[in-house]
């Protein structure tokens, strides 16, 4: 007896994410932002590399945090590390940051995979998992306060050298050579983040994220999956940990380790978009320049908002209200509502 086949139920082919076009945006986008320096004064470049700054440490917190689903609140102990590792191989040992910066990405990773071992072996999650990033963090900051080896709470001044150099990573004050190698750090940090969500184990962390329990029964090695994320995102995010103390010239516990450097983290994903690959960068761009334009316009402000001046933290409290603001009418991040919107198109 034969059977009619009604292939109009077959199961038609999951359109592929266009990895292609991503690559190609980043592309785009680099060369075009490449000329930046040419037509901004030094005060806005210098908010420019803050910005490509925050996009480093926010792509690096958002692969953990966003894509593996493993909230935490202490990505400055990754950042830390790559600032302290890197300047103290150059101050102690004369080394080359770009070396330190090697360093530091594997010493962050091997730290952020000894947490994230000790942390999954206790199977802590949600809000217990994001209190021990932060505790490992306070850590860390506790210890290079009070110990010799890192110069205790005073820190390290980077030592100024006479002339331009590409090895140490120096060049005039306000030269358009730190906006550029922020801007290849970047590039670089957004196409690693591609080629992972791309490659295998980029696959299985989504999958791990979306139900451990149903990849485990599938075969994906749960905990293994888990520790290369988070090696990953501790290494990409040591790296603005090395280029920022290398633009600022200085690193303290404080500065290095301080609760606000996870928020940084944190922040321009959340605006952006968490879970997205174009959400951290759109978030840092909006981030940075809205911090300034609040505390210009409030400390300075124009003619007829005469009245607003010496109100002291009132240029913090507008900046808090605005971002409540894009959190609560643009809740998917402003990356992922625009998504959203053209996919309904």
């Amino acid at each position: 007896m034969s059977t009619a086949v009604d292939t109009s139920q077959e199961p038609q082919a999951v359109p592929k994410p266009a990895w292609g076009r991503h690559l190609i945006a980043v592309g785009i986008l680099a060369v075009v932002l490449a000329f930046l320096p040419l037509v901004l004064a030094p005060a806005q470049q210098s908010v420019a590399v803050r910005v490509l700054i925050f996009a480093i440490l926010a792509l690096g917190w958002n692969i953990m945090s966003g894509f593996g689903g493993m909230f935490s609140f202490g990505h400055a102990a990754y950042f830390g590390l790559g600032a302290y590792v890197s300047v103290w191989l150059l101050v102690e040992q004369g080394i080359s940051p770009w070396i330190g910066m090697l360093v530091g990405m594997a010493v962050a990773a091997a730290f952020a995979v000894l947490i994230g071992f000790l942390a999954l072996r206790y199977r802590l999650k949600g809000a217990y998992f994001a209190l021990s990033t932060f505790a490992f963090a306070e850590m860390l900051r506790l210890y290079a306060t009070n110990s010799d080896l890192v110069n205790r709470a005073v820190g390290y001044n980077v030592p100024l050298r006479g002339e331009r150099s590409l090895a140490y990573m120096q060049f005039e004050p306000g030269a358009a050579s730190y906006f550029w190698i922020a801007l290849a750090l970047t590039v670089l940090a957004l196409v690693i983040t591609i080629v992972f969500l791309r490659s295998r184990i980029g696959r299985f962390t989504v999958a791990v994220r979306d139900d451990e329990d149903a990849a485990a029964a599938l075969g994906i090695p749960v905990m293994r999956t888990k520790l290369i994320t988070i090696a990953l995102s501790a290494a990409i995010t040591s790296v603005a940990g090395t280029f920022y103390v290398q633009y600022y010239f200085f690193v303290d516990p404080d500065v290095a380790f301080g609760s606000s450097v996870s928020i940084q983290a944190i922040l321009p994903a959340v605006i952006g978009g968490v879970a997205t690959i174009w959400g951290p960068v759109i978030g840092a761009a909006i981030l940075g320049p809205l911090n300034d334009i609040t505390a210009t316009l409030l400390r300075n402000p124009p003619p007829g908002l005469d009245f607003l001046q010496g109100r002291a933290g009132l240029d913090v409290m507008v900046y808090a209200v605005l971002l409540i603001l894009i959190v609560l009418l643009l809740p998917q991040g402003v990356y992922g509502a625009l998504r959203e919107r053209f996919q309904r198109r």
